[in-house]
């Protein structure tokens, strides 16, 4: 069996990603080594924090390249910042550039409702992407976050969810998904997405 790399560049809810992924079966490798995320089979991108500081991070590290240089060759995931993070550019605090691998740029969720959005939301699915499945449209999931993607291409968004306005929940392009909601805090329903993450390795 293959395994996933989980990307350790300073921010992120490593362990909790790491232990879901366990519990559904699939082998993981928590590292920041560069040599390592080219051997692994598929690579995840978790992220906690402020755009610029994750992104800031990445470069510094030099680890932004080299998830751009697995683009195409095995699966890429997301999650929270780190969906935020696969954009061309965020606004938050300052505009600073993303990885450019889904064209769009993130921004503060326009909305009446209180900011971080913290809890439970339901997807809407669209556009038929594997990553959803065995879910049903409506399905729970828990998301904290202030900001949100905003792509380009219609085709590129998988689910998109409503919190006094439209939020874009989930993004596939090129083989390279993202979650803004956690799938490791969502119950079986986030089981399910990480494990059908897992069987995207080919």
């Amino acid at each position: 069996m293959g395994y996933t790399a989980i990307v350790d560049y300073g921010v992120g809810n490593l362990k909790s990603v790491s232990n879901a992924m366990t519990y559904v079966g699939q082998r993981t490798s928590i590292t920041g080594d560069s040599g390592e995320l080219e051997r692994a089979d598929a690579v995840i991108l978790p992220g906690v924090g402020a755009f610029p500081d994750a992104a800031n991070k990445l470069r510094n590290t030099g680890l932004d390249q080299v998830v751009v240089r697995q683009v195409g060759r095995k699966p890429i995931l997301g999650i929270c910042l780190g969906m935020q993070l696969l954009f061309d550019w965020g606004e938050e605090g300052e505009k600073c550039e993303g990885l450019k691998l889904v064209s769009g740029y993130v921004k503060r969720i326009e909305t009446r409702f209180k900011l971080p959005h913290i809890g439970w939301n339901s997807l809407e699915i669209q556009n038929g992407s594997p990553l959803f499945r065995g879910l049903d449209n409506g399905t729970y999931v828990y998301f904290v976050h202030s900001y949100c993607g905003q792509a380009a291409r219609e085709e590129d968004v998988i689910a998109r969810t409503q919190y006094g306005s439209d939020v874009t929940a989930a993004v596939a392009h090129n083989g390279v998904y993202g979650c803004q909601f956690h799938p490791e805090k969502s119950g079986e329903a986030g089981l399910q997405i990480l494990k059908n993450f897992g069987e995207l390795i080919g």
